[in-house]
This record gives structure tokens, sequence and C-alpha cells, in this order.
């Protein structure tokens, strides 16, 4: 029988305490003055005390240097003295740059100056949260309905528009919002009013809309005013199509696929702030597209891309058979929890959308595997320079750390990792140091991104932004 340590048991219920503790002060922070607390850009509201210790693991794995909540938890004290306005504060970017600084300062000191653009004259007032109307309810869209019932702050879900059902139609939409094979239950409560047609959602009253044509729609009857809509069944990708949607009530369209002819397809991180003020209509992209623009534009800042290729291994989707049968697509009429299908992507090609600048040739294939959910993209690149495997994991652990892209590029180092592993990470792209492979100019990338959830997360950030909801991360991230 192995003895049980002592003093790792006293420590970890010591850090648990902690944990506890910081779990109301979290909590007032952003229901009062609409602060999100981070650790190394992962949320920390609403997290249990087991969630929030395991975040605090996941820095020392992931940094290299040894991150516990007794460091942590003194700037989230100080975090309270402080009048703060709007604004994403990352307790693990104030304790690492805190140990980098010679200064003296004292931990009150240090946490002033570097939220000090959440404060004073620089603070944000609160906006009025923003509508949103959902269009379609398909995995995309119960997964961005989560996330927003989830940011309720700052944005507001008014809407979802449907096709017209059976029998108990919004009973069982909203029995599928509360509990889903992949992504567990709903964090909450759910309830229906069926006479209303409403789904109450910890508190948010959602109206059911029942249309088989965008254009019949009022929202403005609905009090619904200066919505953006986002259409999640992909029906209309161009310009004159998406158009349909700007009905009363609805001031934008944000398509969750990839658009077509001249609407913008957006990667956040990338290309949002590129967003015209008046751009009506917009694309999010592919969730593919998502998981590779970012490395590859940290790969190209830093080495220079000369010409590439990206090979995914594509969980199945809707679209594709569960048994053979007809399909209009060659191969996907083949049963997809049976069999690896070859297909196209499109990823490649959106490539030059998004990053216009990139002068090198991007090609691009996909295989279907008989997995519900995450993907893995494998990206070979010629690189502009000659580098080392060693210094290539060095600088995409610190991007996923303190760059810009940390929202969208995730590492890890787990040898054992697979694809399960992934479900409901909130990163466009994880990369996975163990098959990294550099020779001389030539690296070889492994990403893998959960191709429902972490893409829903970007659209949701591209719905912020242009509702000029995206409140400012403090420390500022490294350029």
């Amino acid at each position: 029988m192995t003895a049980v340590n002592d003093d790792s048991f006293t420590n970890w219920k010591n850090r648990e305490e902690i944990a506890e503790s910081m779990i109301p002060i979290i909590g007032k922070l952003h229901r009062e003055q609409d602060v999100t607390v981070l650790l190394h850009s992962r949320s920390l509201v609403n997290k249990s005390v087991v969630s929030i210790l395991k975040t605090h693991r996941f820095a020392r794995q992931i940094a290299g240097a040894e991150l516990s909540v007794t460091e942590t938890m003194p700037f989230l004290q100080a975090l309270t003295t402080l009048d703060l306005g709007p604004s994403q504060i990352d307790l693990g970017m104030l304790a690492a740059t805190y140990k980098k600084d010679d200064r003296g300062l004292s931990v009150e000191e240090f946490t002033a100056e570097a939220v000090a653009g959440a404060t004073g004259d620089n603070k944000i007032e609160r906006r009025e949260p923003r509508d949103v109307v959902l269009y379609g309810f398909g995995r995309i869209g119960r997964l961005v309905a989560r996330l927003l019932i989830e940011k309720a702050g700052g944005l507001r879900l008014r809407a979802i528009v449907v096709r017209g059902g059976g029998d108990q139609d919004i009973v069982k939409r909203a029995s599928l919002l509360r509990r889903d094979s992949i992504h567990g239950q709903f964090q909450g409560t759910i309830t229906v009013d069926e006479a209303n047609s409403k789904i109450i959602a910890n508190g948010n009253e959602i109206k059911v809309i029942y249309s088989n044509d965008p254009t019949s729609v009022d929202y403005t009857a609905h009090g619904i005013n200066n919505a953006i809509l986002i259409d999640n069944t992909g029906k209309w990708r161009d310009r004159e199509g998406l158009s349909k949607h700007l009905r009363p009530g609805i001031d934008k369209v944000v398509l969750t696929a990839p658009g077509k002819g001249d609407v913008p397809n957006v990667v956040h991180g990338v290309n949002h702030d590129m967003i015209k003020p008046d751009e009506q209509i917009l694309s999010c992209a592919s969730c593919t597209t998502n998981a590779i623009v970012p490395p590859l534009k940290a790969m190209a800042d830093e080495y220079g891309v000369l010409r590439g290729h990206v090979e995914t291994i594509h969980s199945f989707t809707n679209d594709q058979n569960l048994l053979d049968n007809y399909h209009s697509s060659d191969r996907r009429g083949r049963s997809a929890p049976l069999n690896m299908v070859i297909t196209e992507t499109g990823a490649a090609s959106a490539v030059a959308k998004a990053l216009p600048d990139l002068d090198a040739t991007i090609t691009g294939s996909s295989i279907r595997v008989p997995v519900p959910d995450v993907s893995i993209a494998i990206l070979s690149l010629q690189l502009g320079r000659e580098t080392t495997r060693a210094e290539v994991l060095d600088y995409l652990r610190d991007v996923s750390l303190t760059s810009p892209l940390k929202r969208q590029i995730d590492f890890t180092t787990a040898p054992d990792a697979v694809s399960s592993d992934f479900i409901g990470s909130r990163h466009a792209s994880i990369v996975d140091a163990g098959p990294t492979k550099v020779d001389g100019d030539n690296a070889i990338l492994y990403l893998w991104y959960d191709n429902e959830f972490g893409y829903s997360c970007q659209v949701i950030r591209v719905v912020q932004h242009v509702s000029g909801v995206e409140y400012p991360t403090y420390p500022a991230p490294a350029v």
C-alpha cells in the first residue's frame, strides 16, 4: 500500500480553499463591473473549484513555470480595490509579468499600473446589450446559443428563427439545447413557454419564430432592434442571398460558413480589424479556415512561408449519410460512421481572403473520419528560412501565451493526447508539440480543433467585435 503524503494533501486542501474563495470575487467582478477574469486566456467565470485549480495546472504544463492560486489570488484581491470598467483581465499574465518586473512595486501598485486602461478616464462605460437573432438552430446554432446565454452581459439572444415543425416542436428544440451527446448538459436551467413560443434559458427569454422565408419576418414586431442576425443554415452564401435577412430590426448579418463573392471572410484574431464599420454582411469562414489561418499567420510573421499544404482529418458532419444512400456529392453518400471518406475542403483557397498579404500557394484536401467532433489539420510548410524544432515549439508556445493570437492558438505537450481531449476547447486550434517536425526550412504542424465549439467561440468573438462589446484585455498581449 502506498503511503499518503500528508504535506501534499495539506497543500492541496489549502489551494482548494483559496480557489473556493476566488469564486465569489470573480463572480462579483463579472456581474457588477463586466470584468471577465482570465488565466492565460481561459475564463474563470462560473468555474468550479476543481476547474480553477486545473486551469492553474495547465499554466505550469505549458508555460513551464509553476503557477498556483497562492500566486494569483493577491492580484485578484488587488482588482477588487480598483474602479474597473468592462474588460478582460488575465491573472496569469499579471503574475508572469510581475515576476519579471524589477522595480520593487507592490502587487497592488503593479496591478493598478497594468490595468490602467480599464480605470479612470480611460474606463469604458458599460454598454447596453446588443440584440442577437439566430437563423437556424442546428449543431452550430445551439452551441452559439449556449455561448450567447453565457455572455448575456454584452450580447442578448432575443430570437431563434426555424422552419415550422410538428407537435411539441419548441419542446424538442429546447431539449436539444438542454442536453448534447458531445458537449454535455447545458450549464443552467431551461424552461419552455409554449403558449408564447418562448424558451427561457437562465432567465433569458428567447422568442422562437417560425418562418420558411427570411423576407417574411418583421423583427421589430417582437421588440427586436438594431440586431445582429447569425445565419447558421448556410443556405445563402453570397451578398444577394444574405441580404434577404436585412429586415426591420436587423442591422448586420453574420454567416457561419464560407462566404462567396465579395462577402468578407473573417477569422477573428487575424483580419477582424479590417471589417468596415458600415459592412452589413460578413462571413466567419469555415472551422478549418479558422484552425489553420492563425498558426499560418504566426509562422509567416516569424519565418516567412513560401508554400504549404493542409490535410484535414475531419470528423463527420450532418451533411453526410448515416448509412449508404444517395448524396449529391461524390463519396459523401457512403456511411459516415463506418468509413473514412475522401472529400474536398475550401479552407486552403480561403486563406487568401483572410491573409491577402501572404505570397504563398496553399493547397488542401480532407478526409472525413468516424468521430463525431474534433478534427486535426496537418499543415506542411516550406519556410522562408531554416530553423529548428525546438525554436519553432518555443515560438508557438509563446504565441499561445502572450501574443494577440493567444485566444486563437493553444498549445499542448501531453504525450498521449487524442481527439476527445479537445472537446470543448475555446481556441481555434491547438498546436500538438509531440508530432511537430522541422527539417531545415520544412515544418509540419499538427493542429487539433473542436470544429463545433472552438469555431462557435470564433463566431462569438466576431459578433462581439462588430457589436462594440469586445472589451480590451489587460495586461495587453505582446505584439
